[in-house]
């Protein structure tokens, strides 16, 4: 690489990192690899231009002041929750990001972590890894031909709903971001909060995590359910209340769960989720297809090539941009993944 290339820092959960290489070439001195924390990250930024970042950086204010050279954060996906959009406008920072690149992905996942509660695919692992056979292992429950309520009806929820479709599925809604017209591709019905999730079988969180749906999953709602009924989540860990959940799980006041994320991340060995042999765990990697997430790293690439030639930036990735004073409708008013 060139000396005179500008610096940028890389998360190391960007990846596949040959992409990013092959798509950066020499034009950018790539530093791979920073701790999760605010100092580590603060250190790591110094005589930094751009940084490649998933959710796993906290993008802080505290961060974004003390980063004298940084000018773009580039953000693999949708949520942008990590990132303090109006310390980046005041820091004259620009941010884009990836909103619905990586929108199948994770609605694949969400639909594998359904199946996998809903066939008994923990609970027949652990029976074949202890020397038993189906004999000891209970009768598995239908996808096809139930009810699954989504929360969240944006990129990933209404991709969701259309792969449900092959499922005979009936599915129920709730976005208030969203209204009836937008469900008639899918058949989908729109429904209030308490609907969603006391008629479903199931119940698949796909919706952005803000100061509205943070701890919406909570005591409460979790009642709400039927005592058969799943919860999904591939969105953000803080939307569900872990301790209500691992309550409701014990009680048996729900039929299990899937997780792709946790309000605490990593997930901790001596979590007790990990007691449930109805609860499929897996680490927030629903959007990391390598086909969605090597698309993604590309258009990242562009855009920074884009910002560094001075040039207009697509619409579409731009969260914030104060080099032109424009922050996006998403960024302003998050809907969801």
């Amino acid at each position: 690489m060139t000396g005179g290339a500008p610096r940028a820092l890389v998360d190391q959960d960007v990846k596949p990192r040959d992409v990013l290489e092959r798509e950066v070439g020499d034009a950018l001195a790539l530093e791979v690899g920073v701790e999760p924390t605010e100092e580590a990250l603060i250190e790591a930024l110094d005589g930094v231009e751009i940084l490649f970042t998933t959710s796993r950086l906290p993008v802080t204010r505290r961060v974004l002041e003390n980063a004298d050279s940084l000018r773009l954060v580039a953000k693999i996906g949708t949520g942008i929750d990590t990132i303090d959009l109006d310390a980046a406008a005041d820091e004259g920072v620009t941010v884009v990001y990836t909103p619905g690149m990586n929108a199948l992905s994770v609605a694949e996942h969400a639909l594998t972590l359904l199946l996998a509660v809903k066939r008994n695919v923990l609970i027949g692992q652990r029976a074949l890894e202890a020397g038993k056979w189906r004999d000891e292992v209970p009768n598995a429950s239908a996808v096809a031909g139930t009810s699954v309520g989504i929360v969240g009806f944006g990129n990933v929820g209404s991709r969701l709903a259309g792969l449900l479709d092959g499922f005979n599925v009936d599915v129920y809604a709730h976005d208030p971001y969203v209204h009836d017209i937008d469900t008639q591709v899918t058949g989908a019905t729109l429904t209030d909060f308490e609907t969603v999730l006391s008629e479903p079988d199931a119940v698949v969180v796909t919706a952005e995590h803000t100061p509205e749906t943070r701890g919406m999953i909570d005591e409460r709602a979790l009642a709400a359910m039927d005592d058969d009924a799943v919860l999904v989540n591939t969105a953000r860990g803080p939307i569900v209340d872990t301790g209500a959940l691992v309550d409701a799980l014990a009680a048996g006041t729900i039929g299990g769960a899937g997780l792709d994320v946790f309000e605490t991340e990593p997930l901790p060995a001596d979590s007790p989720l990990h007691d449930f042999e109805n609860v499929v765990t897996t680490p927030h990697i629903a959007a990391s297809s390598v086909r969605a997430r090597s698309a993604i790293i590309e258009t990242l690439v562009e855009c920074a090539f884009a910002f560094l030639d001075g040039d207009t930036l697509p619409e579409r990735f731009v969260a914030i941009d104060p080099r032109k004073g424009t922050r996006s409708d998403a960024a302003a008013d998050p809907e969801e993944n």
